[in-house]
């Protein structure tokens, strides 16, 4: 009789006691480690080694941050970022006469950059541009501003309309929804799991999309982007990364990624905006697929170092790219189940102080 089966489950008793001594050091220790800043730094650098990924994610999007600086492409995060200060400078109430001196050399500096390099974006090189017009237009001299004003007509589109720019409010298309019809939105945007096996058009998609791309942004550097996978067997293959999806995952006739991108930060306390701003776009992307008569199911992505590196390999992300959530999009099957998930309410979530 061949020993090898006991010996394996030897091995298996011996790992599991190993795993339970090592559990409970690491409940022993935590309070101590949880103690002070430095002593938690220490655990993690010595006793886990579960924020690895987001260390290195961090720097390379430093890195990366500064390249693209250099190498412009259809979109300049630098410049997204100080055009959209100059209109909050710009809707000031009261607006002061002279701001942002400190930073429009090097707003204008990235302008010509862009515009050098002759790839990015036209929509954005026209906000950029028709933004900077307005800005000189009502700003009082000074040496600093009268030195960039004389740099940007340099390269400014001299004629050109400018339409681009902050706007006032009541100048915004009349919401078509009431509190009632919106909140029957909110209740028909369920998470369903059960999908017809019918194919969802890719026009559909871009819609949702540019839905998505209305959600506010820190700074509007809008640092995501959404990978769909609209083959049935690529979206089960893609969607299979992700835990808790076992059972039903083989039905999906479309999964879509979403992505963070640690490019758009050069400082270290910018690195949870991704989630922040991922989810935003993520939220309005299945409100308006639910109005196209699709339905979706976030997916919850923990990090897991290993299901990290699968996804990061079958999406050829960069090492300062990372995974957000995943979102299953399809057409509902109509007698498919739907978890009922008692919600909390406004007596139990909002604080009155």
């Amino acid at each position: 009789m061949s020993l090898r089966p006991q010996l394996i489950q030897i091995a298996k008793q011996i790992k599991q006691r190993l795993l339970h001594v090592v559990h409970q050091f690491d409940d022993a220790t935590i309070p101590l480690f949880a103690s002070h800043g430095r002593l938690a730094s220490l655990y993690y650098c010595v006793f886990s080694r579960r924020f690895d990924r987001e260390h290195l994610a961090v720097l390379q999007g430093r890195i990366r941050y500064k390249q693209s600086l250099r190498d412009i492409g259809e979109s300049c995060v630098l410049l997204r970022r100080n055009i959209h200060r100059l209109e909050k400078g710009l809707i000031m109430r009261p607006r002061r006469s002279v701001f942002a001196e400190g930073y429009i050399g090097e707003t204008v500096s990235c302008f010509r950059d862009c515009v050098m390099a002759k790839r990015l974006d036209h929509e954005e090189q026209k906000w950029a541009h028709d933004v900077l017009c307005l800005y000189f237009d009502v700003v009082s001299a000074t040496p600093i501003v009268d030195t960039q004003r004389k740099a940007f007509s340099a390269i400014s589109s001299s004629g050109a309309q400018v339409s681009s720019v902050p706007y006032a409010h009541d100048t915004l298309p009349k919401c078509p929804l009431d509190y009632d019809e919106l909140l029957t939105l909110f209740k028909r945007r369920r998470s369903v799991r059960w999908y017809q096996q019918k194919p969802v058009e890719w026009g559909k998609l871009q819609q949702a999309i540019n839905a998505a791309s209305l959600a506010p942004s820190a700074c509007n550097r809008q640092p995501f982007k959404f990978y769909a996978f609209n083959h049935q067997d690529k979206a089960v293959d893609i969607a299979a990364c992700a835990m808790g999806t076992a059972g039903w995952v083989n039905n999906l006739p479309c999964s879509v990624v979403v992505v963070g991108d640690l490019s758009a930060y050069p400082k270290e306390r910018d690195r949870h905006v991704i989630y922040i701003d991922g989810a935003l776009a993520a939220m309005q992307f299945m409100l308006a697929c639910e109005t196209l008569s699709l339905s979706t199911c976030p997916i919850n992505w923990p990090d897991i170092e290993s299901r990290e590196q699968m996804m990061s390999k079958k999406l050829n992300l960069s090492p300062y790219e990372r995974p957000i959530m995943l979102i299953s999009v399809g057409y509902a099957i109509k007698d498919g189940g739907i978890p009922f998930s008692q919600k909390k309410n406004a007596d139990t979530l909002l604080k009155q102080h």
